[in-house]
């Protein structure tokens, strides 16, 4: 059984031919490692919630905000049976960096694998975890990862690998970063979609581990304890606690629904060895950066004065911020682990260093010998201009002119039912007008609604050209996270300014990190590289909640023909009730 774990998964999804080819094609897989299932069961419901002190409506799962990490190992058959209980809200989770290799209805997308769980029912996911590393879960139905559905995944190497992790360390921990607002999803999508335009604004607080500090003050006397209470216990600060002497692999993951974080523990430095599940070359820092998405494993050495404990922290960077610091106790057994350092937080560095941002994203390498090199040519090229807009008075966000609007009826279920009118069936524009202005306001802001895909063909190779440009605002241009869907991509390089296809652009080809997640800077490029090779349709977008909601991303479909036919539970809105209305006759 062990040596057919992928297979048993893929052939309700794929021909046995298509399902070898794919497995052939997969590099680093320990086929021959008997596997397990893990079938876990996830209740989402809201709960209140002091994870800054101030009452909030969250969303937990299982009564957890954030919700329980998945710890699996590679090869493993994950299930998750999730059952909605928000009484009058659907649910999709998106289970983020695993490819979904056999498996894209179980990529947890709304409007393109599947139609969101409806409140009272139950919806499964299953997948497999084919490679080790650290990823994530979260919601991917409107603004519900603000809310604070999401979660870890960690998956571990076999215990009968013969290969083991890179960079020996004696234990394994993890970290989540998030930003907390204080408003519900309803009353940011509201003021999202408002005219006139109402932004959401910053944060008002920053979490380490789900735990963070509101300065309840700000409410005024008229706001009494039991909303907002410093003193309550459980919004004390996180503690890491260390055994002196030890080194620690920190498993990082960013929820930020805006913020992107320079994460940081006084007096320590960290080794970054890990990058989306991909090892790094590694090397040291004294701080992370870390956007909304991504995640890193970092090697700390508890070597420092264990008679004291630190402070660990995190501070907004790319934005100019208005949120206090995040703060955590990096505390040294057997100090007691509330006992507070005697020195201040360290600020972190300033928001608007983007040098020092590039620079460490450039220092991010593959690890020689453990990632597939990418191909030295290119089947086609996808220059995608991202810009601000307005589309009849309301703000959207775009790409090459046009923003994009997900259907009622999901991408993959109406490609396997060829249903032609339930999304636009025109080709998204490939490149923008070359003389177009990245650094001023646009004079015309106006941009088109589209519901179109980008289609590939199967196992071809495309490049990614991120062009970023200004916003509405003058001499404002922002920094976003793109992450892709079913994939890795190779991050080829970035650059300032206009890219230049024609230029001397230099593209390293020799050892990129492989990634799911990427920065793109002010006013910047940034060029990626993948293999059309995971047959369905997949979202690729701006981590950025706000962004995504308002029409910034795009769907690139490969080999959805090798697709079975979609799950009667992935169906329920859209055209598909009449299929639904039909099978039960």
């Amino acid at each position: 059984m062990g040596c057919l774990f992928l297979l048993q998964n893929i052939p309700r999804i794929l021909t046995m031919f298509q399902a070898a080819f794919l497995l052939f094609s997969l590099v680093n897989i320990p086929i021959c490692v008997e596997a397990r299932v893990l079938n876990l069961t996830f209740e989402v419901s809201y709960q209140f919630k002091y994870l800054d002190c101030y009452k909030k409506l969250s969303i937990a799962i299982n009564g957890m905000t954030p919700g329980p990490t998945i710890s699996a190992v590679q090869g493993d058959t994950v299930i998750v049976n999730v059952i909605n209980n928000l009484v009058m809200e659907n649910v999709a989770i998106h289970w983020h960096g695993i490819r979904q290799i056999g498996t894209p209805w179980s990529d947890g997308t709304d409007s393109v694998t599947q139609c969101a769980t409806m409140p009272g029912d139950t919806f499964t996911y299953k997948f497999v975890v084919d490679r080790p590393g650290t990823y994530m879960y979260h919601s991917h139905y409107g603004m519900q990862r603000e809310a604070g559905l999401y979660g870890l995944i960690r998956v571990s190497l076999p215990k009968e690998q013969s290969e083991p992790f890179p960079f020996p360390y004696d234990y394994d921990r993890e970290i989540i970063l998030s930003d907390w607002y204080h408003d519900t999803p309803y009353e940011q999508a509201t003021n999202l979609s408002s005219i006139p335009f109402q932004w959401i604004g910053e944060p008002q607080s920053l979490l380490i581990n789900g735990r963070g500090k509101y300065n309840c003050s700000l409410l005024g006397s008229s706001v009494g304890p039991e909303i907002c209470n410093a003193t309550n216990p459980l919004c004390s600060p996180a503690v890491l606690t260390v055994i002196p002497g030890k080194t620690y692999r920190y498993r990082i993951a960013s929820l930020t629904s805006l913020s992107s974080f320079s994460f940081q523990i006084e007096g320590h430095n960290m080794t970054v060895v890990e990058a989306d599940g991909t090892y790094v070359d590694s090397f040291i820092t004294q701080n992370l950066y870390i956007y909304s998405g991504e995640t890193y494993s970092v090697l700390v050495n508890a070597t420092q004065d264990p008679t004291r404990n630190y402070w660990a922290t995190i501070n907004v960077v790319a934005r100019k911020p208005s949120t206090p610091n995040g703060l955590a106790i990096f505390n040294y057994y057997p100090n007691h682990f509330h006992k507070l350092p005697p020195t201040p937080p360290p600020p972190g560095p300033i928001w608007n260093d983007t040098a020092s941002q590039v620079k460490q994203s450039l220092a991010i390498k593959a690890l020689r010998g453990h990632v597939e090199p990418p191909p030295n040519t290119t089947d086609r090229v996808i220059t995608l201009l991202n810009t601000q807009n307005t589309i009849n008075g309301n703000y959207r966000w775009s790409l090459n002119n046009v923003s994009h609007s997900l259907p009622s009826t999901p991408y993959l279920i109406a490609l396997k039912r060829n249903l032609t009118d339930a999304f636009d069936q025109s080709q998204p524009p490939e490149d923008y007008d070359p003389s177009y202005d990245i650094y001023s306001v646009p004079k015309n802001p106006n941009a088109t609604s589209s519901s179109s895909i980008y289609r590939l063909k199967f196992n071809s190779t495309v490049d990614i050209i991120l062009q970023n440009a200004n916003t509405l605002t003058e001499n404002s241009s922002e920094t976003h996270p793109w992450h892709l869907h079913g994939h890795d991509f190779w991050v080829l390089g970035f650059g300032d300014g206009k890219f230049n296809s024609t230029g001397d652009v230099k593209y390293n080809l020799d050892n990129p990190i492989m990634k799911n997640t990427v920065p793109l800077y002010p006013y910047g490029w940034t060029a990626l590289r993948f293999r059309a090779d995971n047959p369905g349709i997949w979202l690729f977008h701006c981590h950025i909640e706000s962004h995504f909601y308002l029409g910034m991303l795009a769907l690139f479909e490969s080999g959805s023909e090798m697709v079975a036919d979609p799950p009667q539970a992935n169906m329920g809105c859209g055209e598909t009730k009449r299929f639904i209305n039909s099978t039960l006759g």
